[in-house]
């Protein structure tokens, strides 16, 4: 049976990469904006990257300049290296998942994306996936993974099927995304939904009026749309998403 999506994904505003405030000294993805994000009672979106021995970080980029100040890419170094780095704005390293896993605990629902590591969404995944099944491994907590890649999320499907799983979507334009443009074209009508046997997907806001996500909607997925930046776009969004991922402001709970 495909795990749906527990009803605290579609009731509690989702912070994107935790809720971050770097002037605040929370940067995104770190323990601090996951603590802060539970005290406000929201959701937590964060990502994941792997270590060079293996380990699931939490952390957004590939490359660890822009939140680190350091040089290379994040895959290059251990997990003992990683956490030894001090994100900019805030006090604290760069955490693992099961770092992420025992602050959160249960507390609100958590969205893990699983970044692509094989450059054009295709099928070069796999190691990263498992890693993040066994880390999830007995966490008891409302926790759902997704992908802009969807052999990622079928990778999940086999090593996790319990886990609620979801497609990351946008309309992949060609300046974010250095792929054929014929395979940019399929990926944006998210052909795969159905064969990863997805409950939801996460789509980009700009692009929510698509007739493939209200397809999906009418089928019975969940739909959820990132990023909202403002209490106005959140309203606009709230029209067409079932709920939001948001960052740059503070997201009322609906009562």
């Amino acid at each position: 049976m495909m795990p749906t999506l527990p009803e605290a994904f579609l009731r509690l505003p989702i912070a994107h990469r935790a809720f971050h405030d770097q002037a605040a000294g929370r940067p995104e993805n770190s323990l601090i904006a996951a603590r802060a994000a539970i005290e406000a009672g929201y959701g937590i979106e964060i990502d994941i990257q792997p270590s060079s021995d293996g380990v699931p970080m939490v952390f957004h980029d590939y490359t660890l300049a822009r939140l680190t100040g350091a040089e290379g890419r994040i895959a290059d170094r251990t997990a003992a290296e990683l956490g030894a780095l001090t994100l900019k704005g805030g006090a604290e390293g760069i955490p693992t998942l099961a770092q992420m896993l025992e602050t959160v605990a249960g507390r609100v629902p958590l969205l893990i994306e699983i970044k692509d590591q094989d450059g054009h969404c295709g099928p070069g995944v796999g190691p990263l996936e498992a890693a993040v099944a066994q880390v999830l491994s007995g966490y008891q907590g409302p926790v759902a993974v997704m992908s802009f890649n969807p052999y990622s999320m079928a990778a999940m499907a086999r090593v996790a099927p319990q886990i609620p799983r979801g497609i990351t979507s946008c309309s992949f334009p060609a300046k974010d995304w250095p792929m054929p443009a014929d395979r940019r074209a399929e990926l944006a009508e998210i052909p795969d939904y159905e064969p990863t046997g997805c409950s939801f997907i996460s789509h980009e806001a700009a692009n929510l009026a698509r007739p493939r996500v209200a397809a999906l909607k009418t089928a019975g997925a969940a739909i959820l749309c990132w990023t909202i930046r403002s209490p106005e776009a959140e309203a606009e969004a709230r029209k067409i998403a079932d709920n939001i991922t948001f960052e740059r402001y503070a997201a009322v709970i609906p009562s």
